[in-house]
């Protein structure tokens, strides 16, 4: 499990108005996505939509897709193409990284909410920012990294929120002025050789498994095999044995046993749709009297195991069924075979070479009664990046 959940009290990061840091760190980005995430080029399509908004003096809310960790900075490449530095929000466990880390988040632009619970002081900064409209602001309405970029996970209401919040704000201005959001889809491409790249990966993964190497095997077969098997050990040690039905069946079962009872115990039954929504409120009422320290250690060492079932959960989540058969594309098989490392290790090996593709969509006014914006960002992200419309956001739930 990685390290996503802290339990320690919580303290606001606030963002860093810094002038200097923003132009320093954007001539680092290219050095760091090709070291850091092997992406060597990044294409900026629709920035004539963005300059328009900052041309107009507009608030500029900013929400992408969240497909890679590189998301954040192959945004700094769509600011240095606008000229403009960017404010992030961003969870607060990345700030918890090590002090270098936290200090350069905060100088790109980033600062923190706490996703465990009602956070206002971030959501008073972020209002801040777009009643200002110094700088634009990206919040990523999935709420979660997914790897998949050709699956859109279901998007969270806090945008919505925020940006109506600072639509009321700035209609009181005088004169008064606007608040608009713009739809960001991030898109990535492989260049390499798949076979060469993800073929030490398998037979690591493979040998974890106390297997020989699968090389024999059609990659796609051999990816397939290796799902399947992670699948089957999980309901095995959670079931008591593997199923034989459909992925998308097996799946809902899983995620379900895990939730159900801790729902149960926790919230006095389901509550939300979503997986994401699910383990985001088991998460809020198991973790605070584990920051407040004030319950014995087999009581702590339960809470974790909760916690850890509730990580699985959202995981198995982040496997859209039938992913690989549907449309076995390169990309796919790549980010499946990344999942697979990175659940197992919670590292990932970097793959090279990449291309990332920035896309702006035109600007979506905001009013402060607003009631559908989010179905008007979920439609403009699936619009550009080809995901069919009526494509589940959250297949297993």
């Amino acid at each position: 499990m990685q390290n996503v959940i802290i339990d320690k009290p919580y303290r606001f990061i606030p963002p860093c108005h810094s002038r200097l840091w923003p132009p320093i760190l954007r001539l680092l980005v290219p050095r760091l996505l090709n070291k850091c995430h092997g992406i060597t080029r990044v294409e900026c399509r629709g920035v004539e939509h963005l300059r328009e908004s900052l041309a107009a003096g507009q608030g500029i809310l900013l929400a992408p897709n969240h497909c890679r960790e590189s998301d954040p900075l192959v945004l700094g490449a769509l600011s240095a193409a606008v000229g403009r530095p960017f404010f992030l929000l961003a969870s607060w466990h990345l700030f918890m990284q090590g002090r270098l880390r936290a200090f350069l988040l905060r100088r790109a632009g980033a600062f923190s909410i706490y996703r465990e619970g009602m956070d206002r002081a971030a959501l008073k900064a972020a209002t801040d920012i777009l009643e200002q409209a110094r700088r634009p602001l990206v919040i990523f309405p999935e709420g979660v990294l997914s790897r998949t970029n050709d699956h859109l996970n279901a998007l969270m209401d806090g945008t919505a929120l925020i940006a109506r919040a600072a639509a009321r704000r700035r209609a009181k201005l005088n004169p008064p002025r606007q608040v608009v959001v713009h739809p960001v889809a991030i898109r990535y491409h492989f260049r390499g050789d798949l076979q060469a790249s993800l073929s030490p990966v398998l037979d690591r993964i493979e040998s974890r498994l106390t297997w020989r190497p699968q090389r024999d095997l059609p990659l796609i077969e051999r990816v397939y095999k290796l799902g399947f098997t992670l699948l089957s050990l999980k309901e095995i040690e959670y079931l008591g044995q593997a199923s034989s039905d459909s992925i998308h069946d097996r799946l809902h079962r899983l995620i379900d046993h895990l939730l159900v009872p801790l729902e149960k115990e926790w919230l006095d039954g389901r509550r939300d749709d979503t997986t994401v929504a699910r383990v985001k409120r088991l998460r809020a009422a198991i973790l605070p009297d584990l920051v407040k320290g004030d319950i014995d250690e087999p009581e702590r060492d339960r809470r974790w195991r909760h916690l850890a079932d509730v990580y699985l959960a959202q995981q198995l989540a982040h496997y859209p069924p039938d992913y690989i058969r549907s449309d076995p594309t390169p990309d796919r098989l790549l980010e499946t075979v990344e999942r697979f490392e990175e659940d197992l290790t919670d590292l990932c090996t970097t793959h090279r070479p990449f291309t990332a593709a920035v896309h702006v969509a035109p600007a979506i006014h905001v009013t402060p009664d607003i009631d559908d914006l989010m179905p008007q960002i979920e439609g403009q992200l699936r619009q550009l990046l080809g995901i069919a419309q009526g494509e589940p956001t959250d297949v297993p739930a």
